[in-house]
């Protein structure tokens, strides 16, 4: 007969031995730490004004009439006007957290302060060359130089326009050329705008189509799509792998040290082996819940920072916590089976690479199971333990979740797994705890099992 007495304190010590160890408090809560405290400062960090990279631009107008043009396209307002343009389309499918990171991005100096001086329009290109790379003197700020001939401007007579040149030395950074070039072609597509009596101003107005969000439609309603939906698969793929890795391998390890150590056998004077299981299965359950909440709170709170905490349905983490739970039961069990059949860590490397396939399988699938969740193999892994856990909560954080029936019908399978996996480890784990010598094979361990 079980003792729950007995189960609770040996699952009591296994979770304090691990929870209170250097490598589970640096890796799993420091860590997070660290990373919670980097994602408050960074929004804080980017409304600081930051070092400019200063660039002198010397332009050769021979047109005469996109000098006042480029000036205006490298004023500051302009540079951080287009800063944010660039960003526009992320931000859009991020609702209010977009807003928030526009709101930000607006208040950041631009990296990149241009300085225009005008040069005469016949000024020699070889002579500004040599001032673009002079020696001597320490120079700060970084130069450019910009030639715009005249049939930039004006048609040729095939009715093609002409394009600028743009010399740099290597000290120019590739940010601050490319922002070069972009002003450049603004300024002369403006220019040739106002050249044929067209206001640019309003042809950039009529161009322009704001981005729109797809609204998905249910049958109690309308929700908007949010770009979170594409990685949150993947995003609860890793949540899990996590959890049953960091319980599921500290619950090998600990069992086999035990056992190498004969500690298992003091052990055994005081609880049975079914007990002594149950409570390392167990002691290390509220490990992988501990990891996994640690992460889900970090990830709860990036969502408050960027005001996209709606985002998330309260359902989803309580699907999350529920498919761990039975994934970790067959995990679990099977890596504390291996830790009892061998007697050191190098044994159990041949006998937990099908495990750990079979856990990296599904891992790598929640992607692209998450952007076709209705797809016959998505479907098909759902209800194919111990694989279903990954897929069904790919398939929970996709924007089509499946039906609650086969919610339920997953689950069913998950409990039907995790029981049938369980009595079998329990089976080896009572024979193989005491056993020494030769690491056992698979046929030994169903052996095992029908002796047990």
């Amino acid at each position: 007969m079980i003792s729950f007495k007995r189960v609770g304190l040996v699952a009591k010590r296994d979770f304090l031995v691990t929870i209170s160890s250097k490598g589970f408090l640096f890796g799993v809560l420091v860590m997070p730490f660290i990373m919670a405290a980097l994602m408050f400062m960074i929004p804080k960090l980017m409304q600081r004004s930051g070092a400019q990279v200063a660039v002198e631009v010397a332009l050769i107008d021979q047109s005469r009439a996109v000098t006042e043009a480029l000036r205006q396209e490298l004023a500051p307002a302009a540079l951080t006007a287009r800063v944010v343009a660039s960003t526009r389309a992320v931000t859009e499918q991020l609702g209010p957290a977009g807003a928030k990171v526009a709101a930000t991005t607006a208040l950041v100096q631009p990296p990149v302060a241009f300085r225009l001086r005008e040069l005469a329009a016949d000024a020699t290109v070889d002579a500004e060359k040599r001032w673009l790379t002079e020696e001597g003197k320490q120079v700060r700020e970084r130069r450019a130089l910009v030639v715009v001939p005249e049939g930039a401007v004006t048609r040729a007579g095939n009715g093609a326009y002409g394009t600028y040149e743009l010399y740099a030395p290597k000290s120019l950074p590739q940010d601050a050329a490319s922002t070069l070039h972009s002003a450049v072609r603004q300024a002369l597509v403006a220019t040739r705008l106002r050249a044929t009596g067209i206001d640019p101003a309003l042809v950039i107005s009529a161009t322009r189509v704001e981005s729109a969000r797809t609204i998905e439609v249910y049958a109690d309603g309308t929700q908007q799509r949010a770009g979170l939906n594409v990685v949150l698969p993947f995003v609860m793929g890793i949540l899990l792998f996590m959890g049953v890795m960091t319980g599921g391998q500290a619950l090998m390890t600990s069992t086999v040290e035990e056992k190498s150590s004969r500690v298992v056998e003091v052990l055994l004077a005081a609880v049975s082996p079914l007990e002594l299981m149950w409570g390392k299965l167990l002691g290390q359950l509220g490990i992988g819940l501990v990891t996994m909440g640690v992460y889900v709170l970090l990830g709860l709170l990036a969502l408050l920072q960027f005001a996209a905490l709606g985002a998330i349905d309260p359902l989803l983490i309580l699907y999350l916590f529920v498919f761990f739970l039975m994934a970790y039961l067959v995990y679990g069990a099977l890596l504390q089976m291996i830790g009892a059949a061998v007697n050191q860590i190098a044994d159990a490397q041949s006998l937990q690479s099908p495990i750990i396939i079979l856990l990296l399988l599904p891992y790598m699938l929640t992607f692209v199971i998450g952007n076709q969740p209705d797809a016959p193999l998505a479907v098909i892994m759902s209800f194919i333990p111990p694989v279903n856990a990954f897929a069904m909560m790919a398939r929970l954080a996709s924007s089509s979740p499946p039906p609650f029936w086969q919610v339920l019908l997953s689950m069913l399978a998950s409990l039907v797994a995790a029981w049938v996996t369980v009595w079998f480890a329990a089976k080896v784990f009572r024979v193989g705890l005491l056993m020494h010598g030769k690491p056992p094979n698979l046929a030994t361990l169903f052996k095992w099992a029908r002796m047990g």
